[in-house]
This record gives structure tokens, sequence and C-alpha cells, in this order.
């Protein structure tokens, strides 16, 4: 049982949602900007997956819809981009949802944008694939 009486802090709320959400990935990002802005990664923490990430109205799935909707739509965030597909898989959202959205970015953000966020969807499916076949071809120790 828990005893804690103090509720978590932002931070801690960050990083918990980070690990669901992003698993190595997202802690790869906060370790890349250890040092040159770690008030920068505090703040990734702290904002996006302390605060809004956990915010009640839309589950994890329904986010990561959305974010990478906004990240292919911008055409200019590729790295945060496949960082969001990846979460999106992570939380549920399967390869054809994920092609379908990014061809939905046509109507609204252009065909470049829809080519660009299919691209980013290609290197990221085909990277999963690959640590797959890895995984299942290593022996067993």
């Amino acid at each position: 049982m828990d005893i804690r009486t103090e509720p978590e802090t932002r931070y801690e709320r960050g990083l918990k949602n980070l690990s669901a959400i992003d698993g190595e990935v997202g802690a790869q990002v906060v370790k890349s900007l250890a040092d040159i802005a770690p008030d920068f990664a505090r703040y990734l923490i702290e904002f996006p997956f302390g605060d809004i990430y956990d915010r009640p109205g839309l589950d994890l799935r329904a986010r990561e819809i959305a974010t990478v909707a906004a990240l292919a739509a911008l055409g200019n965030a590729r790295p945060q981009l496949e960082v969001h597909l990846n979460a999106a898989l992570n939380v549920g959202v399967s390869r054809t949802e994920i092609v379908e959205i990014l061809m939905q970015m046509a109507v609204y953000a252009g065909f470049p944008a829809a080519l660009n966020g299919l691209a980013a969807a290609c290197t990221v499916f085909s990277a999963r694939d690959a640590a797959e076949a890895a995984r299942t071809a290593a022996p067993a120790a």
C-alpha cells in the first residue's frame, strides 16, 4: 500500500506519461537535451506530459491521433512526427489508422504534408518490423 500523502508532482506525472507513451524513445529525447538545455527537458516533461497528457478529457490514443495529425500538417517536424508515430502505435493506434490519418492530411494540409507524413510512417514501420525480426530471430538466453 502506498502511504505517500503528497500528490505526484508535475514532473513525476510527466515521467510516468512519457514512459507509457513514448517508452525508451521519449527518454532518449529528454536525454539528448541534458547537455544543451536541461531546463527545456524538464519543461517538456512537466507541461505536455505532466499537465496536458494527464487531463481527463481524452485518452492517450485520441491524444496521439491528434498529435500525429498536427505534426503531419505542420510539415516541418519529421523527427517529432516519427516519435509520435511510434507513440501512437504504443497506445493502440493501428498502422491502417495511421495511414488513414496521414491521407486525411492531404485534404487539409496538402499533398506534400501527406506524402511527407507517409514517408515518416514508412520509416517507422520499417524500423519496428526490423526490431521485431531481430527480437524473434535472437536465440533465447
